[in-house]
């Protein structure tokens, strides 16, 4: 049964998935505190909806900025349903090209900005009750890619990190939900959304190679998920984990079940080393 008037707190609201969910939440009726790095890039939810949504500027990677941006919405609609975590980037480059001050900003947005939006949220969601944490992951939260290495780690991290919170916080009522996009025709491979190592000629071909594979991809239509999206919210007991798209499950399973394969060729050997 749809739950109408839920406040949802979303960054990255911008562009792509974000600002795809924040205009349906809001047409459904939905209260929406709407955040983005810059406040010109959400100013039209603004003019459109008016007191609906409260519109604010926040880099996810100043923990104080967001400490007072969730307080804020707290204030403002007095309550906080829904908590999507939904800004983040990719890094392109392989592992060896890509330098410690580049792999530690991806980290600083792609993980340590959710962090800092969930603790930030959490003394509210606990005092109330209730409360549903979504973050926006990747298939690549399963299985990786070469040359986009470092973005795959960041959602292993994400996913162990929502996977631990949601056994934590369960008990005060909280619910967690990951959102595993696959490929998608959103802005997310625009030159906003992907920042690029320093390239070493040796590695030109291989990845002029594997960009023409990237750009192959079946891409599903964005436009078509906030329905999905809005079931998960609205479920009683929703999934820890959720698919978004229909390739994920054939490679997440293809992908599994070489690992296991894998696992069992070695396993006498990994056995011994049990010890007795």
């Amino acid at each position: 049964m749809t739950q109408q008037n839920r406040v949802w707190f979303i960054t990255g609201a911008s562009r792509g998935f974000g600002r795809i969910w924040t205009e349906a939440a809001l047409e459904r009726g939905d209260q929406v505190v709407a955040t983005a790095r810059k406040l010109e890039s959400i100013a039209d939810f603004k003019e459109k909806y008016g007191d609906q949504v409260l519109t604010l500027e926040l880099d996810v990677t100043n923990a104080g900025q967001v400490k007072e941006a969730v307080n804020k919405a707290h204030q403002h609609f007095g309550k906080l349903d829904i908590v999507l975590n939904n800004a983040g980037y990719s890094l392109v480059g392989t592992i060896e090209e890509a330098s410690a001050d580049e792999i530690r900003a991806l980290y600083e947005t792609n993980i340590l900005g959710p962090v800092s939006v969930i603790q930030a949220a959490l003394p509210i969601l606990r005092e109330q009750g209730f409360g549903h944490i979504l973050g926006t992951s990747s298939n690549l939260g399963h299985f990786t890619l070469p040359v986009i290495g470092y973005y795959s780690s960041s959602k292993w991290a994400f996913e162990a990190i929502h996977e631990s919170l949601a056994e934590e916080i369960k008990q005060f009522g909280i619910k967690v939900t990951i959102i595993e996009p696959g490929a998608y025709a959103t802005e997310f491979g625009s030159q906003d959304s992907l920042k690029f190592a320093q390239s070493l000629d040796v590695y030109q071909d291989f990845k002029s190679e594997f960009m023409k594979t990237i750009q192959s991809f079946e891409r599903g239509n964005p436009n078509a998920t906030p329905q999905a999206l809005f079931k998960v919210v609205d479920a009683e007991n929703p999934p820890l984990r959720f698919h978004l798209g229909s390739h994920n499950l054939p490679q997440v399973k293809s992908v599994y079940a070489d690992r296991i394969s894998l696992w069992e060729a070695w396993d006498d050997i990994s056995s011994a080393a049990q010890g007795s």
